[in-house]
């Protein structure tokens, strides 16, 4: 066989044969490891019905080869407003974290906090916050790698007697979930305590707050049915949200073989966004529901019954605008890029009920088993109202709270 005809029949074989041995070599490498990272306890909404079916999602999606360990509750250590540099640091691969807890550091995300900024459905707020931080957050998150963002779904206030007008509010100490919040309760002539969540129920019970400014999915999660019976919900917009970041560890991403890579990417974005937004609206409405049954009244208050509710919360938005230009940031410019993706995503079908894609083969998310809680109180941070606001009564004899210098 001259020499020219047998280099060609070898590089033939060779060529048919290389898929073969790349496909064997996939197989005997080692699964690539994940560790993902929040502070939401192991039988919450957000753990159950996002980050885990999110998880098995991938998992399946690469075969097996990628594993995600799932650690709620802070296992791997630290605080809640230290999940993004933990991600950053490599402390943990993947976290899901607020950016609110660390107030001032991620300014142009508190567009979607402002009081009445967004939608009262989480899917609608997570899709337009999705393409909100394609548009404006690169810098402000150019140190990990960012999957997906979200906006939870609408603060309702929980209390144990009827609100259903500013006087009716004013006086109340409440608890809020990030600055913005706080700031809104203190311009309606309220208190806004900031505590730990899962100390809510204790500082109920010591009398140190009268009620919540929380999304529905609280309620069951901290036990406050026996509490708090009475709810206030707004037709059309909320009055407060939080914002979420899903992220990983730049070096963890960019490590991962161009195939893995692709399945991070394809469960990224709006594909994750819209899972954790139909997450927290399924959850709102589930919650709701169960306490039309128990009997607990519900008022929820349409446009035209916020109206004074609006126009009081708008030293808000001022001082908000100004901290940004301050910033030398277009404040103007972020709030209606929000509202104009809001719009985009207002006629988003209602969810449905999401159904968790199967792991592969025997596989699954490990998940660490969680200790009952032990955690001493934490002491309340408190957002007094402004000094030429009306003095309320307080309540109970108590002395009123010292006002909070919050930075931005």
């Amino acid at each position: 066989m001259p020499l020219a005809r047998r280099t060609l029949l070898a590089s033939l074989t060779a060529l048919i044969a290389a898929p073969a041995m790349l496909r064997l070599a996939r197989a005997d490498a080692p699964p690539v490891t994940l560790k993902l990272h929040h502070f939401f306890s192991s039988v919450s909404g957000g753990h159950e019905r996002f980050l885990v079916p999110w998880a098995r999602k991938v998992e399946a999606e690469s075969g097996g080869r990628i594993r995600i360990d799932i650690f709620p509750s802070m296992q791997l250590g630290g605080a809640p407003a230290q999940l993004i540099d933990q991600a950053r640091d490599g402390l943990a691969d993947i976290v899901w974290a607020v950016p609110g807890n660390t107030p001032g550091r991620f300014a142009k995300i508190e567009a979607f906090e402002l009081p009445f900024a967004v939608s009262r459905r989480a899917l609608v707020n997570s899709r337009a916050i999705e393409d909100y931080a394609a548009a404006y957050l690169q810098d402000e998150f150019h140190e990990i790698h960012p999957i997906c963002f979200s906006c939870r779904d609408r603060g309702v206030v929980h209390t144990d007697r009827a609100v259903r007008s500013i006087a009716e509010l004013k006086g109340l100490r409440l608890h809020v979930t990030n600055r913005l919040a706080g700031e809104a309760v203190r311009a309606l002539g309220a208190y806004g305590v900031s505590v730990p969540v899962p100390q809510v129920p204790m500082a109920l019970a010591g009398h140190a707050i009268d009620g919540c400014l929380d999304p529905w999915d609280v309620v069951p999660s901290l036990r406050l049915g026996d509490l708090l019976k009475f709810h206030t919900d707004f037709a059309e917009s909320s009055l407060s949200t939080s914002t979420f970041v899903l992220a990983m560890n730049k070096a963890a991403y960019e490590k991962l073989p161009r195939d893995l890579k692709a399945v991070i990417d394809a469960n990224s974005g709006q594909d994750a966004a819209g899972m954790a937004g139909a997450m927290w609206d399924l959850e709102a409405k589930t919650v709701a529901d169960a306490a039309r049954e128990r009997g607990d009244p519900i008022a929820i208050l349409t446009a035209e019954e916020i109206a004074h509710w609006r126009r009081a919360i708008e030293p808000v938005v001022a001082l908000w605008l100004k901290q940004m230009k301050e910033r030398k940031l277009d404040g103007g410019k972020l709030i209606a890029g929000a509202r104009a993706l809001i719009a985009k995503y207002a006629n988003e079908p209602e969810p449905q009920a999401l159904q968790a894609p199967q792991p592969p083969q025997t596989s699954e998310p490990k998940v660490v088993s969680e200790p009952p809680p032990s955690a001493p109180q934490a002491k309340a941070e408190v957002m007094a109202p402004k000094p030429d606001a009306p003095t309320p009564a307080p309540p109970v004899k108590r002395a009123p709270p010292k006002e909070l210098d919050i930075p931005l």
